[in-house]
Formats: structure tokens, C-alpha cells, sequence
């Protein structure tokens, strides 16, 4: 019985272990650096600026796709964080970093009907000309960036997964974004800042 606990613990360990790590210093935004505004085009054809959110105390920039079967696996949950969280002060911002000219199902006409479809309830932007992803330094779709507005500016707090399981959010352990978001707004420390982004890469 001992050594079964052993090795439950040890596989628990090496799992989580595929999540968190840093991410590389020269790979965009770290943790603690002010993230730059933007202004990127929402599907209902408007200019959209995280300086346009007068009252928010932060943001989740969700870089996310219409094709990548992590980032659909994701969707509902993405929905559910806006839900949570929007209320709170802290909305998604989604991101299509993907260059339609690589990938077709992503072009902005698919977005608003992907949008339509599933009930978005936050701005979907499509990053034209792909200038404000490597900025953050994001590499995969989902990848997540929670920033925290300050006097300062937009800090970034938290950079990487959603949770630890995206084939089934019944089975999530680690939800590793709800977690840092509710430290955030309880003014506490984010256990987990940084965790490795599972899924698609960005088509360039």
C-alpha cells in the first residue's frame, strides 16, 4: 500500500511537472513586466484597446483559435472564465494569432462565425499582420496571459496553461488560471505563475 501511495505521488508529480515550468526570459512578457496596450479588430468589426476597459483590474488575453482541437477543447471553459470573472473586473480578451493564409479556417469571416456559434461572450480580435502575439510571446493556442492593471500599467501575473487537463474538465485537478486570478483580486501571491501552454502552435 506504501509503495502504491509512492508512486501515485510520483506519477501526480511528473505530470504536473509537464506544466509548470518557466518560461524562456527572451520569449516575450514575463512575469512582472508591463505588457503593452493594443488595438486589434473584434468581430463585430471594431477597434478594440485594453484601455478601452476603464473599470477593469485586469484581463485574461487568451491567445485561441477556431481550428486547433485544444483550443475548441477549451471553449465552454473559456465562456465559463468571462462568466466568472468579467463581473469581477477581470474579462477575456481573445486572440487569433493564426495567419489565415496558412490556416483558412481561421480567417476573420470564419472567427465571426465561430463566435455566432458558440455564444462568445467576450471581443474575439483577430491579431492582423501577426504583430501582437510575439509580443507576449505566446507559442501555443490556448496560451494565457492574466494581467493586473496598476498605476503602472497592465502587469502581467500569470503566463501558460488554463488547467491541467483539456481533454475533459471533469477530471481538471489544477486550475491553474482560476487560481491566479482569485489571489490577484484577494491582493495574495499567485502560488503558480507560470505554466507550459498545451496545444497548437501559431501558423505563421
Amino acid at each position: 500500500m506504501k509503495t502504491l501511495k509512492i508512486l501515485g505521488a510520483l506519477v501526480l508529480f511528473v505530470s504536473l511537472s509537464a506544466f509548470v515550468i518557466e518560461a524562456p526570459a527572451d520569449a516575450g512578457y514575463g512575469i512582472g513586466d508591463m505588457a503593452n496596450d493594443f488595438s486589434l479588430k473584434n468581430i463585430d468589426g471594431k477597434m478594440v484597446s485594453l484601455s478601452d476597459f476603464e473599470d477593469a483590474k485586469g484581463f485574461l488575453i487568451i491567445f485561441t483559435c477556431n481550428t486547433c482541437p485544444y483550443a475548441v477543447a477549451y471553449e465552454d471553459r473559456i465562456i465559463a472564465l468571462d462568466a466568472k470573472y468579467k463581473t469581477k473586473g477581470v474579462p477575456v480578451i481573445a486572440i487569433n494569432p493564426n495567419n489565415p493564409a496558412v490556416k483558412a479556417g481561421d480567417s476573420f469571416e470564419k472567427m465571426k462565425a465561430r463566435a455566432e456559434e458558440k455564444g462568445f461572450t467576450f471581443p474575439y480580435l483577430f491579431d492582423e499582420g501577426q504583430q501582437v502575439y510575439p509580443q507576449f510571446g505566446a507559442t501555443r493556442t490556448p496560451h494565457v496571459y492574466l494581467l493586473e492593471k496598476t498605476s503602472s500599467g497592465n502587469m502581467v501575473k500569470y503566463i501558460g496553461a488554463i488547467d491541467d487537463n483539456y481533454q475533459d474538465a471533469s477530471q481538471v485537478d489544477e486550475t491553474f488560471v482560476e487560481d491566479a486570478v482569485d489571489a490577484m483580486l484577494a491582493g495574495k501571491e499567485i502560488k503558480v505563475t507560470s505554466t507550459k501552454a498545451i496545444g497548437c502552435t501559431i501558423k505563421v
